[in-house]
């Protein structure tokens, strides 16, 4: 099913087959992380925008050719000021580092959710990044301004305006955020809280949740393979007998 090898005499990588073809991060900690060292929330944000970068690229040198991060939720809108601006800016930042590995490490980037709400600059920039690395094959998902119910409805009323009636589960797929990718085939939650907080409520119907203690910005490559080791030793089902 995957192997490992030894990288730099240190740390075992693994390489996993199609089974797991996407793994979708809740990135959750960052605050409680900074508090521990008497910093503000910012400079948590900040480190762990640095952590989301290190563990996307590790992804993709072990075969996961799909990811998904929960960046910034459609509730998030609701911290402070300071806080918000912080990750927006750290948003900006981002981009400018897409430019410079993207066509490298093969990326093709969307970002989930709606962008109406961010600054007509801001929202320039996430459209103009997607369609620059749109012929790329490895698929990076940033969830902003994102809920899964949200995405639901926004899928819904899509369809309404295409004039359905009638719609299957097909159709619903095809008008969701990730139409282009598969479900998450493993959902990872840092920072030891146990629920998925309205993060691919229809595209993680069947996916294997896999919770950790630790602090994403203190998550680590390690802490990869821990959940990809615990993803292979147990059996999907999709809802049936096996």
């Amino acid at each position: 099913m995957f192997g490992f090898k030894k990288k730099n005499n240190k740390q075992s990588e693994i390489k996993v087959d199609e089974s797991l073809r996407h793994v979708a991060f809740i990135m959750d900690g960052n605050g409680r992380w900074a508090k521990k060292r008497g910093m503000p929330r910012e400079y948590g944000h900040k480190k762990g925008a640095e952590t989301m970068k290190n563990i996307v690229r590790y992804c993709g040198s072990i075969g996961i050719n799909c990811v998904t991060v929960y960046a910034f939720s459609t509730e998030n809108w609701k911290r402070p000021e300071k806080e918000v601006n912080a990750i927006m800016e750290l948003l900006g930042q981002y981009i400018d580092y897409l430019y410079t590995v993207m066509d490298k490490d093969d990326i093709q980037v969307h970002f989930l959710g709606d962008k109406g709400r961010f600054p007509a600059d801001l929202k320039e920039r996430l459209e103009k990044a997607e369609k620059d690395s749109a012929s790329h094959h490895k698929i990076l998902n940033v969830a902003l301004n994102y809920g899964g119910r949200d995405e639901i409805v926004h899928a819904v009323n899509c369809l309404i305006a295409q004039g359905k009636t009638e719609v299957t589960e097909h159709d619903i797929e095809e008008n969701l955020y990730t139409a282009h990718c598969p479900p998450p085939d493993l959902i990872v939650r840092t920072a030891g809280e146990i629920r998925t907080s309205n993060f691919l409520m229809w595209q993680g119907a069947y996916s294997e949740l896999y919770f950790t203690d630790v602090l994403w910005p203190e998550f680590s490559e390690s802490d990869v393979d821990l959940a990809v080791k615990e993803f292979y030793k147990r059996t999907r089902r999709f809802g049936a007998v096996v």
